[in-house]
């Protein structure tokens, strides 16, 4: 099936993106109540799911915990969906994170999305420091993935694993593929899953990921259409200008990546021209494209225009914002745009 010929409504699923920013002159601490506070927000306004991310040796991101991270998450909040967006699963053994979300999913039932990943979510020492000498890597994915659903559904263990999943085996836990490339996009389509497309960070490859899921889905047990989500970098505010200025957080937090310098969540500043290179802003623009930055007008018309090239069924949010209750703003003027409220 094409993205030309995918239905495309108004009203689709608004979701969140949360990497739980620690801002500078902030701590973990306070990422984790305004985390807190966004949800309980954004469940009001009428949001559908609320995903939070693993990295690990991030000076400006609280959620490597990102288990117990949901768990707070759900504790307070009552209808929104909340997962992992996602768990890196070359990371972890297979049978601890069906545990750890049979636990989840024991506690919030209906309630809770194990969104995976195959990249390590930090650098390359870093990940040798969580795997210590492991030799999962990404290759060793589609083996994970299936060791991991087996726990869920031992129909589909073959045999192969003979270990429980307690609590875990017999849920129903939506497993969802993410990607920012065509690997997990055919992946997702061959096992007839899910699939969320890491579009913020990777928008050149969007459209071609997309186009491999829609067009090599396989109906499964688990969907008989294929569904998917995009994920896309959005400030929005009451004017232009306090919108382009909030979201050079957001370009400072990428220019700090391409420096390999990460550091905390920084305050805007003026202009994001006089703090970096010809050659970075290219590099920015390249890496990750152009935020959707404006008025709930403007960034309503950018957002259709998103959905209508990409033919997605639900948009994910992903707001670095200095300010929280800017942020806070921000999310309200998105779902107030896209018509969402309950």
């Amino acid at each position: 099936m094409s993205m030309e010929n995918r239905k495309k409504t108004e009203k689709i699923p608004l979701s969140i993106l949360d990497l739980s920013p620690i801002v500078e002159g902030g701590t973990a601490e306070d990422a984790f109540k305004h985390t807190l506070d966004l949800a309980q927000h954004a469940e009001k306004w009428g949001y559908h799911r609320y995903w939070l991310a693993e990295h690990h040796n991030m000076p400006g991101i609280a959620s490597a915990a990102t288990s117990l991270l949901i768990s707070h998450v759900a504790q307070g909040t009552a209808t929104m969906r909340i997962g992992s967006g996602g768990i890196m699963l070359p990371n972890h053994a297979p049978l601890i994170i069906a545990e750890q979300f049979g636990t989840l999913a024991s506690l919030y039932p209906g309630r809770i999305d194990l969104g995976l990943g195959r990249a390590p979510g930090t650098d390359q020492r870093t990940a040798y420091a969580l795997r210590r000498g492991d030799l999962n890597n990404a290759d060793d994915f589609p083996m994970l993935l299936q060791e991991l659903r087996s726990y869920f559904n031992p129909a589909l263990a073959e045999g192969k694993f003979p270990v429980r999943a307690v609590p875990g085996e017999g849920l129903d836990i939506p497993v969802w593929l993410l990607g920012s490339s065509g690997f997990s996009a055919r992946l997702a389509a061959e096992q007839g899953l899910p699939f969320a497309f890491a579009s913020h960070f990777s928008p050149e490859n969007t459209l071609a990921a997309l186009d491999i899921y829609y067009n090599s889905f396989t109906p499964s047990q688990a969907m008989e259409e294929p569904y998917a989500i995009v994920v896309a970098n959005v400030v929005a505010a009451d004017t232009e200008r306090e919108a382009h200025f909030l979201a050079t957080s957001l370009k400072l937090q990428f220019l700090n990546l391409i420096r390999n310098t990460p550091s905390k969540l920084q305050p805007p500043v003026e202009s994001i021209n006089e703090l970096s290179s010809d050659h970075e802003r290219t590099i920015l623009k390249k890496q990750f494209g152009s935020p959707f930055v404006g008025t709930a007008d403007k960034v309503k018309k950018q957002l259709q225009t998103f959905l209508s090239d990409t033919g997605a069924s639900e948009i994910m949010i992903h707001s670095q914002i200095y300010d929280h209750q800017a942020r806070l703003r921000s999310f309200e003027i998105v779902a107030n745009a896209m018509q969402i409220n309950r």
